[in-house]
Protein backbone atom coordinates (compact mmCIF):
# COMPACT_ATOMS: atom_id res chain seq x y z
CA UNK A 1 0.00 0.00 0.00
CA UNK A 2 2.51 2.36 0.97
CA UNK A 3 4.31 1.51 -2.14
CA UNK A 4 1.66 2.14 -4.09
CA UNK A 5 1.19 5.82 -2.68
CA UNK A 6 4.79 7.05 -3.48
CA UNK A 7 4.32 6.19 -6.68
CA UNK A 8 1.38 7.85 -7.17
CA UNK A 9 2.77 11.06 -5.84
CA UNK A 10 5.93 10.43 -8.12
CA UNK A 11 3.47 10.51 -10.66
CA UNK A 12 2.09 13.86 -9.84
CA UNK A 13 5.03 15.63 -9.55
CA UNK A 14 6.33 14.47 -12.92
CA UNK A 15 2.93 16.20 -14.30
CA UNK A 16 2.57 18.48 -11.49
CA UNK A 17 0.27 20.64 -14.27
CA UNK A 18 -1.93 17.83 -14.77
CA UNK A 19 -2.26 17.61 -11.21
CA UNK A 20 -2.81 20.95 -9.69
CA UNK A 21 -5.86 23.06 -9.40
CA UNK A 22 -7.65 22.97 -12.19
CA UNK A 23 -8.50 19.66 -11.83
CA UNK A 24 -8.16 18.32 -15.50
CA UNK A 25 -4.73 17.69 -17.93
CA UNK A 26 -6.79 19.65 -20.69
CA UNK A 27 -5.24 22.38 -22.10
CA UNK A 28 -7.72 25.34 -22.60
CA UNK A 29 -8.13 28.07 -25.10
CA UNK A 30 -5.64 31.47 -24.93
CA UNK A 31 -8.54 33.30 -27.00
CA UNK A 32 -9.79 35.60 -24.16
CA UNK A 33 -6.35 36.01 -23.12
CA UNK A 34 -4.97 36.77 -26.52
CA UNK A 35 -7.42 39.65 -26.75
CA UNK A 36 -6.46 41.17 -24.24
CA UNK A 37 -2.57 40.83 -24.55
CA UNK A 38 -2.59 42.48 -27.93
CA UNK A 39 -4.87 45.49 -26.27
CA UNK A 40 -2.11 46.21 -24.15
CA UNK A 41 -0.16 46.89 -27.45
CA UNK A 42 2.59 43.96 -27.39
CA UNK A 43 3.41 41.60 -29.72
CA UNK A 44 1.45 38.51 -30.63
CA UNK A 45 4.79 36.49 -31.13
CA UNK A 46 4.80 33.31 -29.22
CA UNK A 47 1.59 34.11 -27.70
CA UNK A 48 0.38 30.61 -27.20
CA UNK A 49 -3.02 29.37 -28.99
CA UNK A 50 -4.15 27.23 -25.63
CA UNK A 51 -2.42 26.66 -22.05
CA UNK A 52 1.05 25.56 -21.65
CA UNK A 53 2.67 23.87 -18.69
CA UNK A 54 4.29 26.58 -16.18
CA UNK A 55 7.44 25.57 -15.12
CA UNK A 56 9.10 28.85 -16.82
CA UNK A 57 6.76 31.56 -14.60
CA UNK A 58 8.84 33.13 -12.01
CA UNK A 59 6.43 35.37 -10.40
CA UNK A 60 2.79 33.69 -11.35
CA UNK A 61 2.51 30.09 -9.74
CA UNK A 62 3.10 27.06 -11.87
CA UNK A 63 -0.03 26.00 -13.17
CA UNK A 64 -1.22 25.63 -17.09
CA UNK A 65 -0.76 29.04 -18.14
CA UNK A 66 -1.53 31.50 -21.26
CA UNK A 67 2.13 33.24 -20.71
CA UNK A 68 5.84 32.65 -21.30
CA UNK A 69 8.34 34.17 -19.26
CA UNK A 70 8.65 37.10 -21.92
CA UNK A 71 4.93 37.69 -21.52
CA UNK A 72 5.56 37.55 -17.76
CA UNK A 73 8.36 40.13 -17.74
CA UNK A 74 6.07 42.26 -20.67
CA UNK A 75 3.35 42.85 -17.85
CA UNK A 76 5.34 42.98 -14.97
CA UNK A 77 6.46 45.98 -16.38
CA UNK A 78 3.12 47.22 -17.46
CA UNK A 79 1.86 46.79 -14.01
CA UNK A 80 4.18 48.70 -12.48
CA UNK A 81 4.30 51.59 -14.77
CA UNK A 82 0.48 51.65 -14.30
CA UNK A 83 1.05 52.27 -10.67
CA UNK A 84 3.74 54.92 -10.92
CA UNK A 85 1.51 56.45 -13.62
CA UNK A 86 -1.83 56.73 -10.70
CA UNK A 87 0.83 58.02 -8.34
CA UNK A 88 2.23 60.50 -10.60
CA UNK A 89 -1.08 61.92 -11.53
CA UNK A 90 -2.05 62.07 -7.93
CA UNK A 91 1.54 63.99 -7.57
CA UNK A 92 0.97 66.33 -10.62
CA UNK A 93 -2.46 67.21 -9.50
CA UNK A 94 -1.38 68.01 -5.47
CA UNK A 95 1.89 69.95 -7.02
CA UNK A 96 -0.44 72.20 -9.96
CA UNK A 97 -3.42 72.76 -6.62
CA UNK A 98 -0.07 74.21 -4.44
CA UNK A 99 1.04 76.03 -7.48
CA UNK A 100 -2.10 77.73 -8.13
CA UNK A 101 -2.24 78.60 -4.80
CA UNK A 102 1.31 79.98 -4.33
CA UNK A 103 1.35 81.83 -7.57
CA UNK A 104 -2.24 83.16 -5.76
CA UNK A 105 -0.61 84.59 -2.50
CA UNK A 106 2.33 85.68 -4.06
CA UNK A 107 0.31 87.70 -6.91
CA UNK A 108 -1.89 89.78 -4.09
CA UNK A 109 1.59 90.23 -2.29
CA UNK A 110 3.28 92.04 -5.33
CA UNK A 111 0.16 93.97 -5.51
CA UNK A 112 -0.45 95.08 -2.43
CA UNK A 113 3.76 96.17 -2.44
CA UNK A 114 2.61 97.99 -5.69
CA UNK A 115 -0.58 99.69 -4.80
CA UNK A 116 1.40 100.98 -0.99
CA UNK A 117 4.02 102.23 -2.98
CA UNK A 118 1.98 104.43 -5.78
CA UNK A 119 -0.48 105.32 -2.84
CA UNK A 120 2.61 106.62 -1.35
CA UNK A 121 3.73 108.90 -4.82
CA UNK A 122 0.50 110.16 -5.05
CA UNK A 123 0.24 110.92 -1.50
CA UNK A 124 3.46 112.32 -0.42
CA UNK A 125 3.60 114.52 -3.63
CA UNK A 126 0.45 116.83 -2.50
CA UNK A 127 1.25 116.73 1.22
CA UNK A 128 4.63 116.61 1.64
CA UNK A 129 5.64 118.42 -1.61
CA UNK A 130 9.34 118.98 -2.25
CA UNK A 131 10.26 117.81 0.95
CA UNK A 132 9.13 114.27 -1.06
CA UNK A 133 10.58 114.77 -4.32
CA UNK A 134 14.31 115.80 -2.24
CA UNK A 135 14.27 112.73 -0.88
CA UNK A 136 12.34 110.32 -2.46
CA UNK A 137 14.88 107.95 -3.24
CA UNK A 138 14.80 106.91 0.83
CA UNK A 139 10.75 106.01 0.22
CA UNK A 140 11.72 103.72 -2.71
CA UNK A 141 14.87 101.81 -1.39
CA UNK A 142 12.50 101.13 1.42
CA UNK A 143 9.84 99.62 -0.75
CA UNK A 144 12.34 97.49 -3.18
CA UNK A 145 14.14 96.21 -0.10
CA UNK A 146 10.67 94.87 1.40
CA UNK A 147 10.52 93.18 -2.05
CA UNK A 148 13.80 91.98 -2.13
CA UNK A 149 12.94 90.42 1.54
CA UNK A 150 9.76 88.97 0.89
CA UNK A 151 10.88 87.26 -2.35
CA UNK A 152 13.65 86.07 -0.75
CA UNK A 153 15.75 87.43 -3.74
CA UNK A 154 18.63 88.76 -1.75
CA UNK A 155 19.90 86.27 0.92
CA UNK A 156 21.81 89.33 2.48
CA UNK A 157 18.38 91.60 3.07
CA UNK A 158 18.40 92.00 7.24
CA UNK A 159 14.38 92.90 7.61
CA UNK A 160 15.17 94.64 10.89
CA UNK A 161 18.34 96.60 9.67
CA UNK A 162 16.28 97.58 6.43
CA UNK A 163 13.73 99.11 8.80
CA UNK A 164 16.42 100.81 11.32
CA UNK A 165 18.46 102.20 8.36
CA UNK A 166 15.11 103.86 7.14
CA UNK A 167 14.44 105.51 10.24
CA UNK A 168 18.06 106.67 10.68
CA UNK A 169 18.17 107.85 7.17
CA UNK A 170 14.30 109.49 7.28
CA UNK A 171 15.45 111.31 10.55
CA UNK A 172 18.80 112.77 8.35
CA UNK A 173 16.87 113.87 6.08
CA UNK A 174 14.01 115.51 7.88
CA UNK A 175 16.71 116.80 10.19
CA UNK A 176 18.47 118.82 7.50
CA UNK A 177 15.34 120.16 5.70
CA UNK A 178 14.41 121.61 9.19
CA UNK A 179 17.83 123.03 9.39
CA UNK A 180 18.31 124.54 5.96
CA UNK A 181 19.32 127.65 6.93
CA UNK A 182 22.20 126.33 8.58
CA UNK A 183 25.07 124.67 7.14
CA UNK A 184 25.35 120.68 7.58
CA UNK A 185 27.87 118.31 6.38
CA UNK A 186 27.97 114.79 5.96
CA UNK A 187 29.76 114.05 9.46
CA UNK A 188 27.20 115.97 11.22
CA UNK A 189 24.63 114.08 9.49
CA UNK A 190 26.01 110.72 10.38
CA UNK A 191 25.64 111.96 14.26
CA UNK A 192 22.56 113.20 13.69
CA UNK A 193 21.01 109.70 12.55
CA UNK A 194 22.61 107.92 15.75
CA UNK A 195 20.51 109.44 17.78
CA UNK A 196 17.49 107.69 16.70
CA UNK A 197 17.20 105.64 19.72
CA UNK A 198 18.19 108.00 22.11
CA UNK A 199 16.06 110.78 20.68
CA UNK A 200 12.60 108.79 19.62
CA UNK A 201 12.32 111.36 17.00
CA UNK A 202 8.81 109.83 15.52
CA UNK A 203 7.66 108.80 18.56
CA UNK A 204 5.97 105.43 19.29
CA UNK A 205 4.66 105.03 15.36
CA UNK A 206 8.17 103.83 14.16
CA UNK A 207 8.44 101.78 16.78
CA UNK A 208 4.64 100.35 16.04
CA UNK A 209 5.28 100.10 12.53
CA UNK A 210 8.32 98.22 12.72
CA UNK A 211 6.76 95.09 14.53
CA UNK A 212 4.02 95.28 12.14
CA UNK A 213 5.81 95.11 9.41
CA UNK A 214 8.53 92.56 10.60
CA UNK A 215 5.79 89.89 12.48
CA UNK A 216 4.12 90.41 9.11
CA UNK A 217 6.96 90.48 6.68
CA UNK A 218 8.68 87.27 8.53
CA UNK A 219 5.39 85.79 8.41
CA UNK A 220 4.56 86.25 4.30
CA UNK A 221 7.69 85.19 3.24
CA UNK A 222 8.23 81.76 5.33
CA UNK A 223 4.46 81.16 4.15
CA UNK A 224 5.48 81.93 0.09
CA UNK A 225 8.83 79.30 1.22
CA UNK A 226 6.76 76.77 2.72
CA UNK A 227 4.03 76.53 -0.77
CA UNK A 228 7.46 76.38 -2.72
CA UNK A 229 9.21 73.89 -0.50
CA UNK A 230 5.95 71.76 -0.56
CA UNK A 231 5.66 71.85 -4.17
CA UNK A 232 9.34 70.88 -4.41
CA UNK A 233 9.55 67.51 -2.50
CA UNK A 234 6.40 66.71 -4.34
CA UNK A 235 7.92 67.10 -7.49
CA UNK A 236 10.84 64.84 -6.40
CA UNK A 237 9.17 62.68 -4.40
CA UNK A 238 7.06 61.72 -7.66
CA UNK A 239 10.44 60.77 -9.75
CA UNK A 240 11.09 57.76 -7.13
CA UNK A 241 11.01 55.15 -9.02
CA UNK A 242 9.21 51.48 -7.74
CA UNK A 243 12.03 48.55 -6.59
CA UNK A 244 11.84 45.51 -8.24
CA UNK A 245 10.37 43.41 -5.46
CA UNK A 246 7.28 45.99 -6.23
CA UNK A 247 7.37 44.82 -9.71
CA UNK A 248 6.97 41.52 -8.62
CA UNK A 249 3.75 42.29 -6.14
CA UNK A 250 1.99 44.40 -8.46
CA UNK A 251 2.27 41.88 -11.41
CA UNK A 252 1.31 39.08 -9.34
CA UNK A 253 -1.78 41.14 -8.39
CA UNK A 254 -2.69 42.63 -11.21
CA UNK A 255 -1.89 40.15 -14.14
CA UNK A 256 -1.28 36.75 -12.88
CA UNK A 257 -4.55 36.18 -13.11
CA UNK A 258 -5.09 36.86 -16.79
CA UNK A 259 -2.13 34.46 -17.04
CA UNK A 260 -4.06 31.70 -15.48
CA UNK A 261 -7.47 32.33 -17.24
CA UNK A 262 -9.20 34.08 -14.66
CA UNK A 263 -9.02 38.11 -17.14
CA UNK A 264 -12.07 39.51 -14.61
CA UNK A 265 -10.77 38.43 -11.43
CA UNK A 266 -10.14 41.65 -9.24
CA UNK A 267 -7.56 41.94 -6.18
CA UNK A 268 -9.49 41.59 -2.68
CA UNK A 269 -8.96 44.89 -0.79
CA UNK A 270 -6.66 44.11 1.64
CA UNK A 271 -4.94 42.48 -0.32
CA UNK A 272 -4.37 45.59 -2.75
CA UNK A 273 -3.49 48.01 0.24
CA UNK A 274 -0.93 45.62 1.48
CA UNK A 275 0.71 45.83 -1.89
CA UNK A 276 0.70 49.49 -2.46
CA UNK A 277 1.82 49.96 1.13
CA UNK A 278 4.52 48.08 0.60
CA UNK A 279 5.46 49.85 -2.62
CA UNK A 280 4.90 53.23 -0.85
CA UNK A 281 6.55 52.90 2.30
CA UNK A 282 8.91 55.04 1.98
CA UNK A 283 6.74 57.60 0.70
CA UNK A 284 4.26 57.26 3.28
CA UNK A 285 7.03 57.98 6.09
CA UNK A 286 6.76 61.74 4.59
CA UNK A 287 3.12 62.28 6.29
CA UNK A 288 3.97 63.12 10.09
CA UNK A 289 5.97 66.01 8.70
CA UNK A 290 4.28 66.70 5.82
CA UNK A 291 1.47 66.80 8.04
CA UNK A 292 2.97 68.60 10.74
CA UNK A 293 4.04 71.89 7.95
CA UNK A 294 0.31 72.06 6.58
CA UNK A 295 -0.87 72.81 10.00
CA UNK A 296 1.70 75.14 10.76
CA UNK A 297 0.74 77.17 7.95
CA UNK A 298 -2.67 77.00 8.71
CA UNK A 299 -1.46 78.25 11.82
CA UNK A 300 0.90 80.84 10.28
CA UNK A 301 -1.82 81.94 7.86
CA UNK A 302 -4.88 82.96 10.64
CA UNK A 303 -2.34 84.44 13.44
CA UNK A 304 -0.25 86.21 11.00
CA UNK A 305 -1.42 87.20 7.06
CA UNK A 306 -5.03 88.30 7.40
CA UNK A 307 -4.34 91.54 8.17
CA UNK A 308 -1.59 92.06 5.77
CA UNK A 309 -3.56 93.71 3.45
CA UNK A 310 -3.67 96.87 6.09
CA UNK A 311 -0.40 96.68 7.68
CA UNK A 312 1.24 97.00 3.94
CA UNK A 313 -1.09 99.46 2.79
CA UNK A 314 -1.14 102.19 5.62
CA UNK A 315 2.77 102.49 5.37
CA UNK A 316 2.31 105.74 3.48
CA UNK A 317 0.17 106.78 6.63
CA UNK A 318 2.25 105.31 9.20
CA UNK A 319 5.25 106.90 7.54
CA UNK A 320 3.74 110.22 7.20
CA UNK A 321 2.41 110.17 10.66
CA UNK A 322 5.83 109.36 11.73
CA UNK A 323 7.41 112.50 9.76
CA UNK A 324 4.87 114.68 11.11
CA UNK A 325 5.51 113.34 14.71
CA UNK A 326 9.16 114.59 13.98
CA UNK A 327 8.81 118.35 12.48
CA UNK A 328 6.18 119.23 15.79
CA UNK A 329 8.78 118.44 18.37
CA UNK A 330 11.32 119.85 16.07
CA UNK A 331 12.83 122.42 18.62
CA UNK A 332 13.07 119.57 21.41
CA UNK A 333 14.73 117.25 19.08
CA UNK A 334 17.22 120.61 17.46
CA UNK A 335 17.99 120.90 21.28
CA UNK A 336 19.09 117.16 22.12
CA UNK A 337 21.00 117.00 19.01
CA UNK A 338 22.83 120.27 19.46
CA UNK A 339 24.11 118.92 22.74
CA UNK A 340 25.58 115.24 21.23
CA UNK A 341 26.96 116.63 17.77
CA UNK A 342 27.37 120.32 18.58
CA UNK A 343 25.84 123.49 17.47
CA UNK A 344 25.00 124.47 13.84
CA UNK A 345 26.26 127.86 12.24
CA UNK A 346 23.44 129.50 10.95
CA UNK A 347 24.02 130.44 7.17
CA UNK A 348 21.51 132.93 5.09
CA UNK A 349 17.65 133.79 5.78
CA UNK A 350 16.24 132.77 9.07
CA UNK A 351 13.18 131.01 8.36
CA UNK A 352 12.87 127.50 9.46
CA UNK A 353 12.18 125.03 6.89
CA UNK A 354 9.58 124.00 9.29
CA UNK A 355 7.25 126.62 9.07
CA UNK A 356 7.14 125.88 5.13
CA UNK A 357 6.66 122.29 5.71
CA UNK A 358 3.65 122.64 8.17
CA UNK A 359 1.96 126.16 7.16
CA UNK A 360 -0.74 123.79 5.74
CA UNK A 361 -1.55 122.46 9.11
CA UNK A 362 -0.92 118.46 9.94
CA UNK A 363 -0.19 116.63 7.20
CA UNK A 364 -2.05 113.50 7.12
CA UNK A 365 -2.04 110.91 4.76
CA UNK A 366 -5.28 108.34 4.38
CA UNK A 367 -5.76 104.48 4.37
CA UNK A 368 -6.84 103.35 1.22
CA UNK A 369 -7.69 99.64 2.22
CA UNK A 370 -11.05 99.49 0.44
CA UNK A 371 -12.23 95.83 0.18
CA UNK A 372 -8.37 94.53 0.52
CA UNK A 373 -8.72 92.90 3.65
CA UNK A 374 -11.95 91.09 2.39
CA UNK A 375 -9.51 89.69 -0.63
CA UNK A 376 -6.87 88.28 1.29
CA UNK A 377 -9.46 86.80 4.46
CA UNK A 378 -11.03 84.98 1.31
CA UNK A 379 -7.52 84.30 -0.64
CA UNK A 380 -5.83 82.60 3.16
CA UNK A 381 -9.16 81.01 3.34
CA UNK A 382 -8.40 79.20 0.29
CA UNK A 383 -4.98 78.65 0.76
CA UNK A 384 -5.48 76.96 3.99
CA UNK A 385 -8.95 74.71 2.54
CA UNK A 386 -6.49 73.45 0.22
CA UNK A 387 -4.06 72.48 2.62
CA UNK A 388 -6.36 70.70 5.14
CA UNK A 389 -7.23 68.75 1.94
CA UNK A 390 -3.89 67.78 1.14
CA UNK A 391 -2.62 67.19 5.00
CA UNK A 392 -2.81 63.19 4.65
CA UNK A 393 -2.33 62.69 0.71
CA UNK A 394 1.14 60.56 1.41
CA UNK A 395 -1.14 57.62 3.39
CA UNK A 396 -4.03 58.11 1.32
CA UNK A 397 -2.16 56.59 -2.00
CA UNK A 398 -3.53 53.32 -1.67
CA UNK A 399 -6.53 53.91 -1.03
CA UNK A 400 -6.50 56.19 -4.75
CA UNK A 401 -5.01 53.07 -6.54
CA UNK A 402 -7.02 50.69 -5.26
CA UNK A 403 -10.14 52.57 -5.33
CA UNK A 404 -11.66 50.80 -8.56
CA UNK A 405 -8.96 48.18 -9.02
CA UNK A 406 -10.39 45.85 -6.68
CA UNK A 407 -13.16 43.51 -6.76
CA UNK A 408 -16.49 45.19 -5.19
CA UNK A 409 -19.93 43.93 -4.65
CA UNK A 410 -22.01 41.06 -3.49
CA UNK A 411 -19.60 37.88 -2.17
CA UNK A 412 -16.41 40.35 -3.15
CA UNK A 413 -14.55 38.92 -0.13
CA UNK A 414 -14.93 35.42 -0.78
CA UNK A 415 -14.51 35.70 -4.46
CA UNK A 416 -11.34 38.35 -5.52
CA UNK A 417 -7.92 37.56 -6.07
CA UNK A 418 -6.00 36.71 -3.03
CA UNK A 419 -2.24 36.48 -5.11
CA UNK A 420 -3.42 32.50 -5.23
CA UNK A 421 -6.77 31.76 -6.01
CA UNK A 422 -10.21 33.44 -6.53
CA UNK A 423 -11.00 33.30 -2.35
CA UNK A 424 -10.69 35.54 0.90
CA UNK A 425 -7.72 37.01 1.95
CA UNK A 426 -6.63 36.01 5.35
CA UNK A 427 -3.46 38.31 6.14
CA UNK A 428 -3.94 41.48 7.97
CA UNK A 429 -3.30 45.10 6.53
CA UNK A 430 -0.50 46.51 7.38
CA UNK A 431 0.32 49.98 8.85
CA UNK A 432 1.93 53.02 6.97
CA UNK A 433 5.44 53.79 6.89
CA UNK A 434 8.66 51.80 6.44
CA UNK A 435 8.92 49.92 9.92
CA UNK A 436 5.47 48.94 9.62
CA UNK A 437 6.26 46.21 6.74
CA UNK A 438 8.41 44.39 8.23
CA UNK A 439 5.79 41.59 7.91
CA UNK A 440 4.12 42.28 4.79
CA UNK A 441 3.06 38.92 2.60
CA UNK A 442 3.14 40.87 -0.55
CA UNK A 443 6.78 43.02 -0.83
CA UNK A 444 9.57 42.04 0.69
CA UNK A 445 11.65 45.18 1.60
CA UNK A 446 14.60 45.78 3.81
CA UNK A 447 12.97 48.32 6.34
CA UNK A 448 16.92 48.76 7.43
CA UNK A 449 17.43 50.44 3.87
CA UNK A 450 15.22 53.92 3.88
CA UNK A 451 15.50 55.81 0.22
CA UNK A 452 18.13 58.62 1.01
CA UNK A 453 16.24 60.70 -1.44
CA UNK A 454 12.93 60.83 0.52
CA UNK A 455 14.64 60.50 3.69
CA UNK A 456 16.29 64.29 2.50
CA UNK A 457 12.96 65.70 1.62
CA UNK A 458 11.36 64.50 4.80
CA UNK A 459 14.24 66.88 6.77
CA UNK A 460 13.19 69.68 4.06
CA UNK A 461 9.86 69.79 5.65
CA UNK A 462 11.43 69.16 8.98
CA UNK A 463 13.57 72.52 8.43
CA UNK A 464 10.73 74.57 7.00
CA UNK A 465 8.08 73.89 9.80
CA UNK A 466 10.93 75.44 11.83
CA UNK A 467 11.49 78.53 10.07
CA UNK A 468 7.86 78.73 10.48
CA UNK A 469 7.23 78.16 14.04
CA UNK A 470 9.85 81.07 14.61
CA UNK A 471 7.92 83.07 11.85
CA UNK A 472 4.45 82.84 14.21
CA UNK A 473 6.46 84.70 16.90
CA UNK A 474 8.09 87.51 14.48
CA UNK A 475 11.32 85.79 14.23
CA UNK A 476 13.56 85.58 11.19
CA UNK A 477 15.70 82.52 11.45
CA UNK A 478 17.71 83.19 8.54
CA UNK A 479 19.37 86.54 9.58
CA UNK A 480 18.77 85.78 13.88
CA UNK A 481 21.37 87.91 15.67
CA UNK A 482 23.42 85.57 17.47
CA UNK A 483 24.30 87.51 20.33
CA UNK A 484 22.94 87.17 24.14
CA UNK A 485 20.50 90.43 23.77
CA UNK A 486 18.30 90.29 20.43
CA UNK A 487 16.26 92.96 20.78
CA UNK A 488 19.33 95.19 21.39
CA UNK A 489 18.48 97.42 18.24
CA UNK A 490 15.54 98.51 19.31
CA UNK A 491 13.64 97.32 16.71
CA UNK A 492 10.86 95.64 18.36
CA UNK A 493 11.53 92.18 15.94
CA UNK A 494 11.36 90.15 19.76
CA UNK A 495 8.90 91.77 21.27
CA UNK A 496 6.61 89.36 21.89
CA UNK A 497 7.43 87.41 24.84
CA UNK A 498 7.71 83.79 22.95
CA UNK A 499 9.91 85.41 20.47
CA UNK A 500 13.32 83.04 20.04
CA UNK A 501 16.57 83.85 21.37
CA UNK A 502 20.26 82.68 20.38
CA UNK A 503 21.20 80.95 17.36
CA UNK A 504 20.52 80.36 13.97
CA UNK A 505 18.32 77.20 12.66
CA UNK A 506 18.17 74.79 14.39
CA UNK A 507 16.68 71.69 13.39
CA UNK A 508 14.21 69.98 15.50
CA UNK A 509 15.55 67.28 17.93
CA UNK A 510 14.58 63.59 16.92
CA UNK A 511 11.24 62.04 18.82
CA UNK A 512 13.58 58.76 18.89
CA UNK A 513 14.44 58.13 23.23
CA UNK A 514 17.38 59.35 24.81
CA UNK A 515 20.01 56.41 26.09
CA UNK A 516 22.42 57.17 28.87
CA UNK A 517 25.70 56.72 27.81
CA UNK A 518 27.92 55.53 30.54
CA UNK A 519 31.49 56.26 31.16
CA UNK A 520 34.55 54.74 28.97
CA UNK A 521 35.43 52.35 32.41
CA UNK A 522 31.73 51.08 32.53
CA UNK A 523 31.36 50.54 28.49
CA UNK A 524 34.37 48.18 29.05
CA UNK A 525 33.47 46.82 32.03
CA UNK A 526 29.85 45.71 30.46
CA UNK A 527 31.43 44.33 27.24
CA UNK A 528 33.76 42.26 29.41
CA UNK A 529 30.82 41.09 31.34
CA UNK A 530 28.39 40.40 28.03
CA UNK A 531 31.52 38.20 26.62
CA UNK A 532 32.62 36.18 29.20
CA UNK A 533 29.65 34.05 29.59
CA UNK A 534 29.70 33.21 25.38
CA UNK A 535 32.69 32.28 25.97
CA UNK A 536 32.63 29.53 28.83
CA UNK A 537 29.11 28.23 26.34
CA UNK A 538 32.25 27.85 23.34
CA UNK A 539 34.60 25.94 25.39
CA UNK A 540 31.56 23.61 26.62
CA UNK A 541 30.37 22.50 23.62
CA UNK A 542 34.23 22.09 22.11
CA UNK A 543 34.49 19.49 25.32
CA UNK A 544 31.47 17.69 24.80
CA UNK A 545 32.06 16.92 21.03
CA UNK A 546 35.91 15.99 22.10
CA UNK A 547 34.48 13.79 24.80
CA UNK A 548 32.00 12.33 22.48
CA UNK A 549 34.88 11.28 20.11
Amino acid sequence: MDSFIIAALALCSLTAPACGDKGSSKAKSCSNFRTFYKGKHFPMDGVPQSEISGEHLHICSQGYTCCTSVMEDNLALLSSREMEAVFKNASRSLQASLAGQRKAFDGYAVELLNRSMISLQETFSSTWGYVYFENSQVFSDLYQDLSDYYKGSTTNVNLEEVLNEFWAKLMEKLFYVANKQSSIGEDYLDCVSKQLETLRPFGDTSHKMTIQVTHTFVAARSFLQGLVISEDVVRRVSQVQLSKDCMRATMKMAYCPHCHGMLFAQPCSNYCSNVVKGCLANQADLNPEWTRLADTMIEVAKSRLEDMDSVILSLPSHISEAMSAMMENIGTINSKVYLACGNLRKEGASSSGVEEIMKNGRVTVEDRLGDSSNKMIKLLSTVTTKLKDVRSHWISLPSIFCRDRVAQGAGAEDKCWNGISRARYLPEVMGDGLASQINNPEVEIDITKPDMMIRRQIMQLKIMTHRLKNALNGYDVDFQDTSDDVSGSGSGTCADEMCSRGTRLVIPTSDRPRFFNPPENEKVKGSAQQHFPSAIIHLLSLLILLLQR
